[in-house]
């Protein structure tokens, strides 16, 4: 099935399944039902067989899902069944603690390339990859097969090194930067703000 036929909230919700499923894998869970699951993800029954259908269903009358299958087809629907290389452009602290979350490795994302402006970070080593300048970037893109980039530079510089990544070659960007980044096609974009659970979490507590 053509991949623009599935709705945004379905993509949304397949991480957690994937998510869900790894930890049932843990547990030695073998199988599940779709009550059983929607107990767990606070998703309907009905929904969770209305999405798995989009992809084929998976799932067994009587039976229910066998998990380490689902588990493995979600992966792959989800292209984590494949290598990814991302690069991380704005290396302060947040940029930092990217870096340094090795898990993304275990879902197939292989850091290649840590870039930033400030000349005191040129040659620091994070988990043995050397941070270079911003005017190496091109140069890097050119010789170097990258998937993702994620964007964590200032606000005011958000648009223009977004710019800079497209210009060579970057089709997706992974952007935390306070800023929708907007004027560009072709191009995925994931705008990712953490204040935004912070206010929902605001508001609830009232």
């Amino acid at each position: 099935m053509n991949e623009k036929e599935i709705s945004q909230a379905v993509i949304r919700r397949l991480p957690r399944y994937y998510r869900y499923l790894g930890e049932l894998l843990e547990s030695n869970v073998e199988r599940i039902s779709s009550n059983e699951l929607s107990a767990k993800m606070h998703v309907t029954a009905s929904q969770i067989r209305q999405d798995l259908n989009n992809f084929g269903g998976f799932g067994q009358q009587g039976y229910g899902y066998n998990v380490k299958y689902l588990y493995e087809e979600i992966g792959k629907i989800l292209g984590l069944d494949k290598d990814h290389n991302f690069i991380v452009v704005g290396v302060g602290h947040f940029g930092q603690a990217i870096a340094n979350y090795q898990n993304f490795e275990n879902m197939g994302f292989k850091l290649t390339g840590l870039f930033d402006v400030d000349p005191s970070l040129s040659g620091v080593k994070i988990r043995n990859i050397p941070v270079m300048m911003m005017d190496e970037l091109p140069g890097f893109l050119k010789k170097n097969k990258v998937d993702v980039a994620a964007l964590t530079v200032p606000k005011s510089q958000a648009q223009s090194t977004a710019k800079v990544l497209i210009d060579n070659g970057i089709k997706n960007i992974w952007n935390f930067a306070l800023t929708d980044l907007d004027g560009f096609s072709g191009v995925t974009v994931e705008n990712v703000h953490l204040s935004d659970s912070l206010m929902q979490l605001s508001y609830l507590s009232k």
